[in-house]
């Protein structure tokens, strides 16, 4: 890692033997950096980003990135915005050029804007129409309401039908600057070929002053919809740890034991033995400053009442018997999966910007297998019991939900443990 001048951090990993780079930038900012007046902004700021700069039109870019057979995409996640780039190894440094263009040069020109914000209505209207989809926006409602963290990263359709691009000059304004972002690669890439065209590309960007986020307090509550579904789409939700707890990696492998894969508790009591799902997984989400850890289940009306007290029951056994050879097996399976993703560089890439945004360095692979191997069941046994007892849980459900256990009886029976 190289720091620029103006804090803009360069990143790569060099990989022989490949022929494609995976580059991107990566703006620590997300949607909990909006207001409830700009929700939504960031979303559109990532759509808006390849939609034209002062010297490059929306064609212009797709067609060269595309016509030396790249790929260009991004994303935007609570915490996070990303552009990213895989192309030949040889065309590194149009990808540079091309990411400093739409991060500092883009115009938001506004018969553009009028048709992207259509493309991000039809977009909250397909995911509105998706129940296993829209349901974890209904959990977030319910675990963080009236807060940045609880709010829809698409935004609402009225604030996104008025977006106007003062919105978005003015967010990109204050949060797109050097200081808050990265430029990271991993495959075949020379690090100080890159730090050079960082140099060319963002040297004289702004450096900026970090802007904290609103801090999230974990509330819980319960958002149901009565939907004319085939299945009830269910989850339940307990406040959990952030990054920077020393119980992460336990919270990791715990959540792998429980509702991780075929060998997981919740899949072998819940789809195996009892027949009451067909899918069910569980998934820790970190953030800065605090925590989820929810429980996922799509099930018939006529099993929603028999499910969800054995999903509670498999919580709360946790904390008093997980076993050696479950654990064992949990770390085998997170130490395969982060050795695996080893072999994409995209995936490569991915690891080194979240691990800098969250953790301030790269953490070697060697650190990451050893943290891991570290968590035993008296680990595994602990976090469950710091995280399976709240007095109000999180519970979103979508369907025909008349059968289903309320908020505050699920909460009741975590309140006995």
């Amino acid at each position: 890692m190289t720091t620029l001048a103006n804090g803009l951090r360069v990143i790569s990993e060099g990989r022989d033997g490949l022929q494609t780079t995976a580059v991107g930038v990566w703006v620590d900012a997300g949607a909990r950096y909006e207001t409830s007046s700009n929700n939504g902004v960031a979303h559109m700021l990532e759509h808006m980003a390849f939609k034209g700069t002062e010297s490059r039109s929306a064609q212009d870019i797709a067609v060269e990135i595309e016509s030396v057979g790249g790929h260009l995409n991004a994303y935007t996640s609570r915490e996070h915005t990303a552009y990213f780039v895989r192309v030949m190894k040889e065309d590194l440094g149009l990808s540079v050029d091309i990411l400093g263009d739409i991060l500092q040069r883009s115009t938001f020109a506004e018969e553009e804007m009028a048709r992207e914000r259509t493309v991000v209505i039809q977009e909250i209207g397909q995911s509105e129409d998706t129940p296993d989809d829209i349901i974890f926006d209904r959990l977030q409602e319910a675990s963080f309401p009236g807060q940045a963290l609880g709010r829809s990263i698409l935004g609402p359709v009225d604030g996104v039908a008025n977006m106007g691009r003062d919105v978005l000059f003015d967010f990109m304004g204050q949060h797109y600057c050097a200081s808050r972002l990265m430029l990271c690669a991993a495959g075949a890439v020379d690090h100080d070929a890159l730090v050079a065209l960082a140099e060319t590309h963002f040297g004289q960007m702004a450096p900026g002053t970090h802007n904290p986020f609103e801090t999230a307090t974990f509330v819980g509550g319960e958002n149901r919809e009565e939907r004319d579904l085939e299945q009830v789409h269910f989850v339940l939700s307990l406040p959990a740890l952030p990054y920077d707890d020393p119980d992460f990696y336990p919270m990791q492998v715990m959540s792998t034991v429980l509702g991780g894969g075929m060998s997981s508790r919740l899949f072998q009591e819940v789809r195996e033995r009892r027949g009451l799902c067909y899918s069910i997984f569980c998934f820790a989400s970190s953030y800065k400053d605090c925590g989820a850890f929810s429980v996922y289940a799509g099930t018939g009306a006529d099993q929603a009442a028999e499910l969800v007290p054995v999903i509670c029951d498999e919580m709360l056994r946790l904390g008093g018997d997980a076993a050696e050879d479950e654990v064992a097996r949990a770390r085998n399976q997170l130490k395969a999966g982060t050795l695996m993703s080893l072999e994409s560089s995209a995936s490569r890439v991915e690891q080194l910007a979240r691990q800098t945004l969250v953790f301030g360095r790269q953490i070697p692979v060697e650190e990451l297998m050893e943290r891991i191997d570290a968590v035993d069941v008296a680990a595994v046994r602990r976090v469950a019991g710091r995280i399976f007892t709240t007095a109000n849980p999180a519970v979103a459900a979508l369907g025909p939900i008349a059968g289903l256990a309320s908020q505050g009886e699920i909460a009741a029976r975590f309140a006995k443990g």
